[in-house]
């Protein structure tokens, strides 16, 4: 018996030392090929930039796995039990393998060997980690050999915590989320620290298959999980029996958080910001690197913006009549009706629809069903949308007199509610942009690039570049007060025409086709005289004027061709506006900014939009003065000719093109401008705190009607926006500089009147000025040379830039 005992230790030994030999063998063998798993301890993973609008609040996301990184030490008690829980319970005592699931899990794959089934896994968490982050997600002998040694080394190499944060941070939780934060606010729109034992308990059941598990496509199975969960935090102690119960009876309280658009108003900005910081860093900036950006944006008057300029569009479209439905759905009640058909995702009062039945004076629709809203029948009467009663077919506009001529059973329609009922709506084929900016700054606080960018991502703000018309004569008329002349400057306002270099005759004339004679500079503003503008111009010279304009920022380039006096060179919105604050700011040079600072994803600041200089900021206080703010902008415009644009661009909103706008209760200073043949419509204003600046055209240039103009159709937008931005601010006033003295002046004669004079107005002269008693009349005979004529381009491109703006206002 002794010598059988013998024989079986011996044989034992024998067996324990092949198997060590061969378990060292099999790690010789995988040691050259192992991934350096020490690369985890400064593992960054891809993380989401965020951007945020100056009062901090979140406005758009943008990267490639949504993920918020959160250190093991903010993950609450309760979120780790769950997670332990379900996936890993003995995490904090084995040594990276649980040898006894491990067993069990060979031993069923050998039984099904051949059968064709997935392999059983029994990960650990240490392994999970291994898998997401260092090997491959497949099932097989070999992988699951380099897991486990990888796992074993990593418990070696790094803390229990650190492995677990690593896997907080990894895990794939489903609906795009990465990590436990990121799939909190997800599914249930909060932090973690603010989640429920049953909150807690679904996230953890997710990573097994969240797919599987999704709440709005499985919910029984989704609380059965999350059940199984609750119950297995009771056995390990982490909850109580009464908590587990409770929690287990609870609804599953996911919301529609992941059908949110961070920010419906913010497209066209966030894209501008992403186009920015792509350009400076890089795409991994925006994509990967997880930086934190903090906009200029102010999102009361984002918000405001976007409502004027879509109801001015909305209410212009209507106007040129009904072009019919979005198209046709085969059967109104299938399933697959609304296929092919996109809602417009930042309009979302908009609802898809379609024409169930229909009649003189009512229609009732199916709507398109969301997650967020349960109707999904409606009524559609004659009264919500009689302006469709004025059809466009063929281009040709016809009048119908009921319901059923306009819409057709199986016709997809937008439609938006309005108390009990619903209004017809359709997409603008006009097109829009506005932008404001804060012109002491240049930090732009509100910008829309178009009616919709689920519609177009076309920014008509940044990218359009079109002509201002005579949105532009404001820097024409500064370039001559800044070279000797005055508000009360007299100039003819009256028809003639020169040599367009062709051997023909250019003769441009004013919009109204009226002219007034000898007219003040202030008055050929006010009314928008083009006679008067190409006369000065003439008179002051089409190259200081085109020097001007390229110093203020409005182009690159002008050419030095007259016409350019009246608007006719292309130019962005953005840049319109920022023109604009020079004048509005004093004369400073102003630098469009849209971010005022980036963080990388450690909080340390890598870019800041503010250079200004502190000197002595960094000192102790010891009772001295404060220390001067070094402002480095470039003096660009006189400021005493500054505040006289602004009194004359005043004069636009008080009696001039720009009366629409009048009525704020803030001093308001602004211009219209309309292009040849109605094509682009123009208003660009400013307070003493705040400019603004609307478009409004087609993308394709045409005629927008008889009679549009910018006073008619832009600004009313500046209007309604300026109503929410000057709300609850003081009145302020424009900054006069010193040594300015001031006369009463008849506005149209030039000459000093009494104060009490009807058409009396009380303007500023610079030192060395004064009104004229015996005024002489610029009638544009100067010899200025010839403006039409620098031969850089071929005659007909001259003749062609002549006759085409001669009507421009």
């Amino acid at each position: 018996m002794k010598k059988i005992i013998v024989g079986f230790s011996s044989d034992a030994v024998s067996l324990m030392t092949i198997l060590t030999l061969g378990v060292s063998l099999l790690l010789a063998t995988f040691e050259k090929t192992l991934p350096d798993y020490r690369d985890l301890k400064d593992w960054t993973p891809p993380l989401l930039s965020r951007f945020y609008d100056s009062r901090g609040e979140l406005i758009a996301e943008t990267g490639i796995e949504r993920r918020l990184y959160t250190p093991i030490g903010a993950v609450p008690d309760l979120v780790k039990a769950a997670f332990l829980s379900a996936e890993d319970k003995n995490f904090y005592e084995h040594g990276g393998i649980e040898w006894t699931g491990l067993l069990r899990a060979a031993w069923s794959n050998a039984l099904n060997y051949g059968s064709g089934q997935r392999m059983a896994g029994a990960s650990t968490i240490t392994q999970q980690v291994v898998k997401n982050l260092i090997l491959s997600p497949e099932r097989t002998v070999s992988r699951k050999l380099q897991e486990a040694v990888l796992a074993i080394r990593l418990e070696h190499v790094y803390s229990k915590d650190h492995i677990l944060e690593l896997y907080m941070n990894s895990i794939y939780l489903g609906l795009g989320s990465y990590g436990v934060a990121s799939a909190s606010l997800t599914y249930f729109g909060k932090p973690l620290n603010e989640l429920s034992i049953a909150e807690a308990a679904y996230l953890a059941s997710l990573p097994k298959a969240p797919n599987n598990y999704n709440p709005f496509l499985y919910p029984e199975r989704a609380v059965s999980r999350r059940n199984w969960v609750i119950l297995r935090m009771a056995q390990n102690g982490y909850i109580n029996a009464a908590d587990a119960v409770a929690a287990s009876h609870a609804p599953l309280g996911t919301t529609a958080t992941i059908t949110r658009r961070f920010g419906n108003d913010t497209e066209y900005f966030a894209s501008e910001v992403r186009r920015q910081i792509t350009a400076a860093f890089g795409s991994d900036a925006i994509y990967t690197a997880g930086v934190s950006v903090r906009t200029t944006l102010d999102m009361p008057l984002q918000t405001a913006a976007v409502k004027a300029l879509r109801s001015a569009l909305v209410k212009y479209d209507q106007e040129q009549g009904y072009r019919g439905a979005l198209g046709r759905a085969g059967e109104p009640d299938s399933a697959a009706a609304f296929d092919g058909f996109a809602e417009l995702a930042d309009v979302p009062e908009w609802r898809l629809a379609i024409v169930r039945s229909v009649s003189a004076d009512k229609a009732t629709l199916r709507l398109k069903a969301r997650p967020d809203m349960t109707d999904v029948n409606a009524t559609l009467s004659l009264s919500g949308s009689r302006w469709a009663l004025r059809m466009v077919v063929a281009e040709k506009k016809l009048v119908a007199r009921s319901l059923d001529t306009v819409l057709s059973v199986g016709d997809v329609v937008f439609v938006e509610k309005q108390g009990e009922g619903y209004l017809l709506r359709q997409r603008p084929a006009v097109q829009g942009a506005l932008a404001a900016m804060d012109p002491h700054t240049g930090r732009v606080v509100a910008l829309v690039g178009g009616f919709s960018y689920a519609q177009s991502e076309f920014n008509r703000a940044t990218q359009a570049y079109r002509q201002p018309g005579s949105a532009f004569k404001p820097f024409v008329y500064a370039a001559a007060l800044d070279n000797g002349y005055t508000p009360s400057t007299l100039v003819l306002d009256a028809p003639f025409s020169m040599p367009d270099g062709t051997g023909r005759e250019w003769r441009p004339k004013n919009y109204d086709g009226k002219f007034s004679g000898p007219s003040t500079l202030r008055v050929g503003l006010e009314l928008s005289r083009n006679l008067m503008t190409v006369r000065l111009a003439k008179q002051v010279g089409i190259d200081l004027v085109a020097q001007y304009a390229e110093n203020f920022g409005l182009y690159d380039h002008l050419d030095r061709y007259l016409p350019m006096a009246l608007g006719a060179g292309e130019t962005t919105l953005l840049r319109l506006v920022s023109a604009y604050s020079v004048i509005a700011n004093g004369g400073k040079s102003v630098k469009p900014s849209m971010i005022d600072r980036i963080q990388d994803r450690t909080g340390k600041t890598i870019y800041r939009q503010d250079e200004t200089e502190c000197l002595q900021c960094n000192g102790p206080w010891k009772g001295q003065a404060e220390p001067a703010l070094v402002d480095k902008r470039e003096q660009i415009l006189d400021p005493m000719t500054a505040y006289q644009v602004t009194s004359m661009l005043q004069g636009v909103v008080e009696r001039g093109t720009g009366r629409a706008v009048r009525g704020l209760g803030v001093p308001v200073a602004g211009k219209t401008g309309t292009t040849n043949d109605e094509k682009d419509v123009w208003f660009v204003g400013f307070t003493p705190s705040l400019v603004a600046g609307i478009f409004i055209g087609y993308d394709n240039p045409r005629h927008l009607g008889a009679g549009e103009s910018g006073g008619g159709l832009a600004a009313p937008v500046f209007l309604d926006f300026m109503k929410t931005a000057v709300k609850g601010k003081g009145a302020g006033s424009f900054p006069m500089p010193d040594g300015m003295t001031f006369y009463s002046i008849d506005r149209n004669s030039g000459r000093v009147v009494d104060a009490s004079t009807p058409g009396a107005i009380r303007e500023a002269f610079k030192p060395g000025t004064a009104p004229c008693s015996a005024c002489a009349v610029i009638d544009g005979s100067a010899d200025t040379g010839d403006p039409t004529a620098d031969n850089t381009g071929p005659a007909a491109r001259r003749r062609a830039l002549l006759e085409t703006h001669q009507g421009l206002f």
